[in-house]
């Protein structure tokens, strides 16, 4: 009877009625003298759920302890609460707070809560305290630098087991940098500056450490990107030459087909008036005209061999679209492989170290054992009916994630603890296995899910049941059981190739029980056990077994091993594209050549000397120059077309396969339809003139690089343009070709010989009218934060703030990838501190003026050649400027940016760093894939005492130097990094060994100020530390005559004896005398 009492659950009027009575407040009168009462608190029992607090709108302050309480509700009527107790009670998230704004105190500490949320709106909230409860993950912690009031925060004290988090390591240093306001941690007083300082400065010199390893993995990306380019141009090299000749043999034909067609139109003329006049230098050319004209079949073979050619063509054509997309392919699955490794590296930087994913190689032993156990578990026969006859391992990284393992060890722990009988003690290493999972594609990204295992750890069984999965983590100790349902979608639906990605996981499985196929897995089936595995009779082995693991927390992923399945018909890059191209290119050269051996062969065309009057009659076959409409100059090797335009006539006009760099003769040729410059050297379309009835043109296998400039050029020269193809140009940004193109030449109906729709126009119009800095656009991405969030991110602050926030204008300005050509229309913007304008087409830094209070500033990959128009940035302090055309760096700007500590110019045409030394506050230097060559401008930084890391990698220097690196740790010995990689303290000593007191042509210049020492006539070092000479070339000092080293360490001369006009030394004179030596001078 008491028992049922006890699980009979209270009314909500019985609840009322505890909670009054505890108060001293009368139930009956609740409704006059609840709006009075100001305080409540109950304690130990009687208050189950938050119910009747609607009777008290002026609640200010409100204490639980001790309750059975699931959630906090019933807060709605209580505008005006300040301080929140609910400890003690089983919470396990904290919510219904939206409607108590004035919160300033929240105590809910000893409960369930996992993680923090819902506070967004606590603007006001000074105290709040969370020790006792279950919060692991330390990303968490950031959800609460949004309070800008908070100063005491508690999440473990001396008296109660502290949340998990607070085991993590960096957890207090994470905590004072995202909340610098704070002035207690977990009782603790860190109001003091200087340890905020300390905080802020470690997270700093984290970030910088992480931002250089990411960009570390950006440039491996380009040279194994360079490197795939350079195979393709290998695999590309026999079919583009085959394409060559047969366009060549094409435009040889149709000029021949023009003159047949053309000879018989004549032919009645010719036989009236005589043989036609013979012009010098085109003897050739009138015998093969002749040699054409005289068979009636001609015209019809030259259209079957030209027919013939094109199906050549078409083979050939085919072969280059099947290498380009088998590089798209290995670039693609580089890019993710590198993509993965930035997350990696974000997610060891946003979890402050407790993340760490470590790259293995073939001597760590986890590395082999891994291999090992992967392919143990692979069966062949499983996949035969896939094509797939092996795998082979390409990366393995090894997990180590602090908050999860700790999660799993105290889990186990507690079922250790838990068990009276000890069995589980006794056997629980029996049951611990290392299985298998994989993504499911049809569910989710696969990427994504890795990702979010690796940092967060799996899902629960309600998680995976919401995503339309089994009730469970399935798990495998077999490859082909776990991985087989993704194989079969890969291949038959997605098309993918074989590149795999598999979790390999410590598993505690617990007391198991097998279930019948088709069986659902629902943990409320199955209670007593920890996992369930599908039994299928006999065919069930231990070695293929897959198994349900209910409890998410007994799962611990250790290894993600990065894989590929090897095809009977292998189609990689290296392997089919190779073996495609080599095995059948010579049968279809063989076959190429039957084809250009078929009749008419082309005999070797003469040369045009010049384009005289009468040369181009007899090209062109007329009497007057009125009557050429049709002209072909093709393959003459001509780089000028002198006083074409006199053709004023002319309509059809080629002129490929010759050497054209620029088109300037072109120019006012008014009835000029067709032109054919394929297959020249073109570098702009700049001197296109007045060409107003050109409709089609044909620029293909040139060196165009600007489509914006040279489409701007037809827009205005070539207004009824109807067909272009610019296909197998270098253009800089290939994948935005089209779209500038179509963007800037309306009347396109097609390019690139693929028809132009109605979309592809709306899509290009639109694009073109964003390229514009005006009101509208920078209202739309630009934002007003004033400061830089507290954010763990190696985004720009411009990226970070509008990825961030909604709300715009002035003082963030993101235009990023906006095809922008130039910097307009911000004078008003006097307030802006953040700019990026990555991806553009700018060609000069203009138009910031008046944006003095810049503090950073991205460039990143446009056409910029020069450092003017910063001159005026005082404040910027971050400057970035990749992937432009800078030559060198302009001393008369970088001085006057008194407060940068970040420059980054990568990949440009830099030649010296000669005017780095006017940046004395620079801690990061980023100058790789550069010019720089000589050791010399490794002094021009020895006077940036506060540069810790510098990236020269890709400089000719960094080859052409020997020792090159202790030389760099030598000369600066502020460095902490260099070239991604750290300075060790042995890199130190050695650098020292080697060159401390070493008297070098770089010294010399240093010391001396000089540039060249060819005219140095005397040397005088004294009292310099030098212990020994080396300089070399000893041609250098062609006319030094006299060397003062009085007063060093020197414990040789040795150095000197080969300076060829070194009359006196002093030093040496001295050494002689007490060495008894005889040195002849």
């Amino acid at each position: 009877m008491i028992q049922s009492k006890k699980q009979k659950p209270q009314s909500d009027e019985e609840v009322v009625k505890k909670l009054c009575m505890v108060n001293g407040v009368s139930y009956e009168k609740i409704a006059h003298e609840g709006i009075n009462i100001s305080s409540l608190e109950i304690f130990f029992s009687g208050f189950p759920r938050m119910v009747g607090l609607s009777f008290f709108p002026r609640l200010c302050h409100l204490t639980i302890v001790g309750q059975n309480i699931k959630q906090i509700e019933g807060l709605e009527c209580c505008p005006l609460l300040c301080e929140l107790w609910v400890v003690e009670c089983h919470l396990t998230k904290i919510s219904g707070l939206e409607n108590c704004l004035q919160l300033e105190k929240l105590y809910l500490y000893d409960n369930k809560i996992t993680e923090i949320n819902n506070l967004e709106m606590q603007i006001n909230l000074q105290v709040l305290w969370l020790n006792n409860n279950c919060i692991t993950e330390i990303q968490e912690l950031t959800m609460l630098a949004h309070l800008p009031n908070l100063r005491e925060l508690a999440l473990q004290d001396h008296t109660s087991t502290p949340n998990p988090v607070c085991l993590l390591c960096n957890y207090a240093t994470h905590v004072l940098y995202h909340m610098p306001g704070l002035q207690y941690l977990d009782t603790y007083e860190v109001s003091g500056t200087k340890v905020k300082e300390v905080a802020e400065a470690t997270v700093m010199k984290k970030m910088m450490y992480y931002n250089m390893r990411v960009r570390t993995a950006h440039r491996d990306l380009a040279e194994i990107k360079l490197s795939l380019t350079e195979k393709k141009k290998i695999l590309l090299q026999i079919p583009e030459e085959s394409i060559r000749t047969i366009n060549y043999t094409l435009k040889n034909l149709e000029r021949d087909l023009s003159n047949v067609q053309v000879g018989r139109k004549k032919s009645t003329c010719t036989k009236d008036d005589g043989p036609p006049h013979r012009v010098e230098g085109l003897t050739d050319r009138d015998d093969q005209t002749t040699d054409l004209n005289l068979d009636p079949n001609m015209e019809q073979k030259i259209l079957n061999k030209m027919d013939a050619l094109r199906e050549r063509l078409a083979v050939w054509t085919k072969r280059t679209d099947e290498i380009e997309a088998l590089h798209e392919k290995e670039v693609a699955q580089v890019e993710n492989s590198m993509d993965y490794t930035v997350q990696f590296l974000l997610m060891g930087l946003e979890s402050v170290g407790n993340i760490r994913l470590e790259e293995g190689c073939s001597t760590d032993s986890w590395f082999t054992l891994c291999c090992d156990l992967l392919l143990s578990r692979f069966s062949h026969s499983d996949y035969k009916a896939h094509g797939i006859t092996g795998i082979k391992t390409n990366r393995v990284i090894r997990i180590q994630n602090s908050a999860l393992r700790l999660r799993f060890e105290e889990k186990l722990h507690a079922l250790i603890m838990g068990d009276e009988s000890g069995i589980v003690a006794q056997n629980y290493r029996r049951r611990l296995e290392y299985l298998f999972y994989v993504p499911d594609p049809e569910k989710n990204s696969e990427k994504e899910e890795i990702l979010d295992v690796l940092e967060g750890g799996f899902k629960t069984a309600k998680q995976y049941e919401a995503l339309g999965r089994e009730g469970a983590i399935p798990l495998s100790n077999s490859l082909s059981v776990i991985d087989q349902p993704r194989v079969e979608y890969s291949l038959l639906k997605a098309g993918k190739g074989g590149h795999r990605q598999i979790i390999i996981s410590k598993v505690y499985v617990g007391n198991s029980m097998p279930i019948q196929e088709g069986e659902p897995v629902d943990r409320n089936r199955y209670p007593t056990v920890f996992s369930v595995y599908p039994h299928s009779g006999l065919e069930c082995s231990l070695r293929q077994r897959q198994w349900f693991m209910f409890d998410n927390e007994l799962v611990l992923p250790e290894y993600v091993v990065f894989f590929e399945y090897i095809f009977y018909k292998c189609n990689t890059l290296q392997i089919l594209g190779l073996k495609k191209v080599y095995d059948t290119s010579s049968n279809d050269i063989i076959l190429d050549k039957d084809v250009l051996n078929m009749e008419p062969v082309s005999k070797p065309q003469p040369r045009l000397l010049n384009l005289s009057d009468k040369i181009l009659l007899q090209v062109a076959q007329a009497n007057v120059l009125s009557q050429i409409t049709i002209l072909n100059l093709h393959g003459n090797r001509l780089n000028k077309l002198k006083d074409i335009s006199r053709l004023m006539a002319l309509r059809h006009l080629t002129i490929s396969f010759n050497d054209f760099t620029r088109l300037d003769d072109i120019g006012h040729m008014l009835n000029l339809e067709f032109l054919d410059a394929s297959y020249n050297r073109l570098e702009t379309l700049e001197g296109l003139r007045g060409l107003g009835k050109l409709k089609q043109l044909d620029v293909r296998w040139n060196m165009l690089t600007k489509a914006r400039e040279d489409s701007a050029v037809l827009r205005e020269h070539t207004p009824v343009l109807l067909k272009l193809d610019s296909r197998h140009n270098p253009w800089k940004r290939p994948d935005s070709v089209r779209m500038t193109i179509l963007g800037r030449l309306p009347t396109l109906t097609h390019l690139d010989d693929v028809l132009v729709t109605d979309e592809e126009t709306v899509e290009a119009d639109q694009l073109a009218a964003e390229s514009q800095i005006n009101q509208a656009c920078v209202l739309a991405h630009s934002r007003t934060n004033s400061e830089r969030p507290r954010s763990l991110s190696l985004l720009s602050t411009a990226q970070l703030l509008c990825l961030l926030t909604q709300e715009t204008w002035s003082l963030i300005l993101n235009l990023d990838s906006q095809r922008i050509s130039k910097v307009t229309n911000l004078n008003n913007l006097v307030n802006l501190r953040w700019a990026s304008f990555n991806d553009n087409d700018i060609s000069e830094v203009e138009g910031l003026d008046s944006c003095q209070k810049l503090e950073e500033l991205s460039f990143n990959n446009n056409s910029i050649s020069t450092l003017s128009g910063l001159s005026k940035l005082h404040c910027l302090n971050k400057l970035s400027l990749d992937g432009n055309q800078l030559s060198s760096l302009d001393a008369s700007v970088l001085e006057q940016l008194p407060n940068l500590s970040f420059l980054s110019v990568e990949n440009n045409y830099i030649s010296s760093l000669h005017g780095i030394q006017r940046v004395r506050s620079l801690l990061e230097l980023y100058i790789g894939n550069n010019q720089i060559s000589t050791s010399r401008d490794i002094y021009y930084l020895k006077g940036l005492s506060n540069l810790i890391i510098l990236d020269l990698y890709g400089n000719p220097l960094v080859e052409r130097l020997e020792n090159y690196r202790i030389y760099v740790v030598f000369h600066l010995s502020s460095l902490k990094a260099l070239d991604g990689v750290a300075v060790e303290g042995n890199e130190c000593k050695d650098a020292k060994d080697m060159f401390e007191g070493r008297l070098t042509v770089d010294m010399v210049a240093e010391k001396l100020g000089l540039s060249n020492p060819t005219d140095l006539p005397y040397l005088n070092l004294q009292s310099c530390s030098i212990r020994r000479v080396d300089l070399t070339p000893a041609e250098l000092f062609c006319n030094l005559r006299s060397v003062n080293l009085n007063h060093n360490n020197l414990t040789s001369f040795s150095g000197l004896i080969y300076l060829p006009n070194v009359k006196s030394s002093r030093r040496v004179r001295e050494v002689e005398s007490r060495l008894n030596l005889n040195i002849s001078w």
